[in-house]
């Protein structure tokens, strides 16, 4: 899989998100999460397990093999991504 296909797929599976990601290996993925709905997920481990359930039957089929996961709701994004690099 490829990283477009990967925010291809992200992205019909969580409508509610953007996604930028990154990876050139075909298995091995940067993925950075914006989305409003993280505002109302207090932990961090919620608002990764929202994301990661989504790709849990590419997971099992090694079609992924590991996600880097950052998540910003849209507010937290504007301070940081200026500060991303890559």
């Amino acid at each position: 899989m490829q990283a477009h296909e990967l925010k291809e797929l992200l992205e019909s599976r969580l409508p509610q998100c953007e996604f930028i990601v990154q990876g050139d290996d075909g298995q091995h993925f940067q993925v950075i999460a914006i989305s409003e709905a993280f505002a109302e997920l207090k932990m961090p481990v919620k608002k990764q397990q929202l994301v990661m359930s989504q790709l849990s039957e590419e997971i099992a089929s090694n079609q992924v093999h590991a996600v880097a996961l950052k998540t910003y709701t849209p507010e937290e994004w504007a301070k940081v991504k200026d500060l991303q690099v890559g």
